[in-house]
């Protein structure tokens, strides 16, 4: 039978369905012209947008992290799990780079991916956003709370529990109304401006920048290199600090190291939601955030040098491995130091969770995907009011209600969510349907064998066409699958692969295979000619491995994190299809030039 009656018999099927109205619905896409006045003040600089990204990154992980994976995780190899986790957060930085300078817009990935995918998978991942950062301020306030609470012996943990105890499973053990009174007085800050909240971040990044810098100069007096060749003391039957030296946990220890490392760099994103408050968003996001990465690492990398060098990796404290540190040394004084700079620190990093989910928020009220109130624009400070304070309510209600565990174990899946799906974007936009074909107003059916052909661009086109940008669209979402496929291998059938198992070696080669030939087949297309002034390099290679990465340490969390995010997602698919689908600006623009037709 002929593939173009085929093909027609297909649609009368779909149209009969009414699958063509909900397709088209649900991949409707946002079109960005530029310029576009934003309600937004243009109020910050690259370094205003450096200093949000460290600020934002540099928190919780600096003075935890590293003490925690070197002794339990990866030894003194920790400083190449950080560089690791570097390279994997750069790969991720530059996809948002390149789509900072392609759509400087407020709303981070939500927006990318809605000019790039569509509706529907835009409003998952802005309501994905929401969560993340939710959580991600929640963990915060809660950990600042913690560590100012231990400074004074756990008075207010003690005045607390005895006045309202909570005996829930799955809730604190009291109700933390320091934690809940701090989330509303940055909230507050955060909704005055702009310029203000950026001031007072920049402050607490430079104060934390230089705690920093005194702890690797100060433990690097008493540094010794033996220290990377200790061994621990082990029992007949079993060694707790793996077999000591430089890699006591080999190379697995230094890759799992390197999955929990990977986590301290999450923040830098919230740079990608300020395009509509930057003055220069196309140059300055690209900047701002390799800068803030390379910084970050640096300082990552320089902690655990000296932690490790000054004490044996298994004689580290987990929970407080800086103050630790200086009382080994006979160094007191010090440790108020570091305590002044984990508190700007984890301000700071407060400012930097809180800052993007307005911004979120404002961009999705706006596009009329969740309540139109929530993005309203307050006319003194030029920020969305209502949205922050809501925001920052539900924050206080959370931070004041559970654990730091609790809290932190739901940050993750929201934010490697998003990295794939901008990583996924920068792959379309770059291959999309050219200006040069769309102009020749081509669109006849092609053969099986003209579809086949171009797989390896057999047919030698100068310019992307409508099919080969749906070529490249279908290619990125079966690479997605066979990560996902890839990624469960390894997790359930590491140890087989390492003894060369057979079939099961076997089947890691074909899948490997697989994803190689996928991208090969992505890189023969014939790309956007549209100029950009910022691009990933090595695409689709880089963005590739960049998702390769991203749901392996998905698939990586535990089930109960998975469950708790089904949840909230339902919640979410309930808001779009019975608000948000039928209120979106783009559905009203259309109802409205059907009605003037």
């Amino acid at each position: 039978m002929d593939l173009k009656l085929i093909k027609v018999h297909v649609l009368d099927i779909i149209n009969l369905l009414g699958m063509d109205i909900m397709y088209r619905t649900l991949s409707r896409k946002k079109e960005i012209t530029l310029p576009q006045e934003s309600k937004l003040a243009r109020c910050l600089s690259t370094l205003d947008l450096t200093a949000l990204g460290i600020g934002s990154t540099l928190g919780v992980g600096i003075y935890v992290l590293a003490g925690s994976v070197s002794r339990d995780i990866a030894g003194p190899a920790v400083i190449i799990s950080f560089a690791i986790a570097a390279i994997a957060s750069v790969f991720a930085g530059l996809c948002y780079a390149e789509f900072g300078a392609r759509v400087p817009r407020a709303g981070s990935a939500y927006v990318y991916s809605y000019v790039a995918v569509g509706e529907f998978v835009a409003f998952l991942i802005g309501w994905t956003l929401i969560l993340e950062y939710v959580i991600g301020s929640a963990s915060v306030v809660r950990a600042l709370s913690t560590y100012v609470d231990a400074l004074f012996n756990n008075t207010m943990r003690t005045a607390f529990q005895s006045v309202m105890p909570i005996e829930v499973n799955h809730l604190s053990a009291y109700p933390d109304f320091f934690a809940f009174g701090i989330t509303l007085v940055f909230s507050a800050a955060l909704a005055f401006g702009a310029k203000e909240s950026s001031l007072a971040n920049n402050i607490f990044t430079l104060i934390n920048l230089l705690v920093v810098l005194f702890v690797i100069i100060a433990g690097s007096f008493k540094a010794d290199v033996s220290n990377w060749q200790s061994t621990p003391e082990c029992t007949v039957s079993k060694c707790m600090w793996g077999t000591g030296g430089f890699a006591p946990y080999g190379v697995a220890g230094i890759i799992s190291g390197a999955a929990t490392c990977f986590y301290g760099f999450i923040g830098f994103d919230c740079v990608a939601t300020t395009g509509e408050e930057a003055k220069n968003p196309q140059k300055s996001i690209p900047i701002a955030i390799v800068a803030s990465l390379t910084i970050v690492f640096l300082a990552y990398f320089g902690i655990s040098t000296v932690l490790t060098m000054v004490i044996p990796y298994y004689d580290q404290n987990a929970d407080a491995p800086l103050p630790h540190l200086f009382e080994t040394i006979g160094w007191n004084w010090a440790k108020y130091a570091v305590s002044v700079g984990a508190i700007c620190g984890l301000c700071a990093s407060l400012l930097g969770s809180m800052f993007p989910l307005p911004r979120v928020i404002y961009a999705m009220a706006s596009d009329g995907l969740i309540f139109k109130w929530m993005g309203a624009i307050n006319q003194r400070f030029q920020t969305p009011l209502l949205g922050t304070l809501c925001t920052g309510l539900l924050t206080g209600v959370l931070a004041a209600m559970f654990e730091l565990k609790q809290l932190v174990d739901m940050m993750s899946i929201g934010t490697l969510l998003a990295y794939s799906i901008v990583a996924a974007c920068v792959l379309i936009l770059r291959y999309e349907e050219g200006e040069a074909y769309e102009k020749k107003d081509d669109r006849a059916l092609k053969s099986f064998r003209f579809i086949a052909r171009q797989f390896i661009n057999g047919n030698n086109l100068q310019y992307s066409t409508r099919l080969t940008a749906r070529l490249v669209t279908w290619l990125v979402f079966l690479y997605f699958i066979i990560c996902a496929c890839t990624s469960l291998v390894i997790a359930l059938f590491w140890d087989n692969i390492v003894r060369a198992e057979p079939l099961i070696t076997t089947l890691f080669v074909l899948l490997l295979a697989c994803l190689v030939s996928i991208l090969t087949f992505v890189y023969l297309q014939p790309v956007s000619g549209k100029k950009l002034t910022f691009s990933v390099p090595l695409v689709p290679f880089l963005p590739g491995l960049s998702i390769m990465i991203n749901v392996y340490l998905m698939l990586m969390l535990d089930s109960m994190t998975w469950v708790r995010f089904g949840v909230w997602m339902a919640i979410g698919l309930a808001v779009y299809f019975f608000y948000g689908m039928w209120h979106s600006t783009l559905r009203q623009k259309k109802v409205i030039l059907e009605a003037t037709s």
